[in-house]
């Protein structure tokens, strides 16, 4: 993936011409199946001490090596999938994300995905690497599969906008997360767009102490920054100081406050035994 990732899985969307889900289930497997592989090559590299394209000095300096492959069917969520496992010559390499004698992947495209989401910290991809193998693993393994997967969770933050929204709706969701030996609150601030042609975007997702007018002012910079010149209507919550943070980057933009927001705030007035009667009105 490269600086315009979503315009290339346009451009890819389009070159298979896709009829129905099973194609797209297919299409999926196929992804799932190339980042597994992905893996198992880092995998090897780091046992090699080198990369596929390095070779060695000397045989006596290095005396092990890559050689080629042997195909293995594993069963997974998504179906059975063909994978190639990286062999060395003095067969020494034991694959930890799928066994040498293991067939059965279930499950672990939820730790994969869960990867990529993970990637606000090293501390996290660490742990969900951790989790995906079930075994410790060195810090050099840890930052080789980060370099590979990091430049596309930044490709996909820095990605290039469209320039105007119809419709854009920004939330904070406020969730616990471990961090240095004690639990905190975070909150995750998510924008979610119309395009001019009804599609859902989601243009980004910050993460910040807590929910403010003036976290939210950086992000409405942000968007501004990757190309979003207008937006005819903002959705959001009854947060003080969130009609100023857009009046200060999009002067002409109107601001709705979410109904599902103001309901829930007008329910905290009223008795549980009366809440739906209130809410049928």
């Amino acid at each position: 993936m490269n600086a315009a990732p979503q315009e290339l899985l346009k451009e890819y969307v389009k070159s298979q011409h896709f009829t129905s889900t099973t194609e797209i289930m297919t299409a999926m497997k196929e992804m799932f199946r190339d980042v597994v592989q992905t893996a198992m090559e880092v995998e090897l590299d780091e046992e090699l001490g080198r990369e596929r394209c390095q070779r060695a000095e000397a045989l006596e300096t290095a005396p092990n090596y890559r050689n080629g492959y042997s195909r293995k069917t594993v069963k997974t969520q998504l179906g059975e999938i063909e994978i190639k496992v990286p062999r060395d010559r003095n067969s020494s390499f034991e694959p930890k994300i799928i066994g040498k004698y293991s067939r059965n992947a279930d499950g672990m495209e939820e730790k994969v995905i869960g990867l990529y989401a993970s990637g606000m910290s090293q501390q996290d991809i660490a742990e969900q690497i951790k989790e995906l193998y079930g075994v410790e693993i060195s810090p050099e393994l840890v930052t080789k599969i980060t370099e590979k997967i990091m430049p596309e969770v930044t490709a996909w933050q820095n990605r290039p906008l469209e320039a105007v929204y119809p419709f854009v709706f920004m939330d904070a969701i406020h969730y616990k997360v471990k961090e240095e030996r004690r639990y905190v609150t975070k909150a995750a601030y998510v924008v979610l767009g119309i395009t001019m042609d009804g599609r859902k975007d989601i243009l980004g997702v910050w993460i910040g102490e807590h929910e403010s007018s003036k976290f939210w002012l950086s992000v409405l910079n942000d968007l501004k920054s990757r190309g979003v010149l207008d937006v005819y209507l903002f959705c959001t919550d009854g947060l003080c100081g969130m009609m100023q943070a857009i009046q200060a980057v999009y002067p002409n933009s109107r601001l709705q406050r979410c109904i599902v927001h103001q309901i829930r705030s007008s329910t905290r007035f009223v008795s549980w035994k009366d809440i739906k009667k209130v809410v049928a009105i």
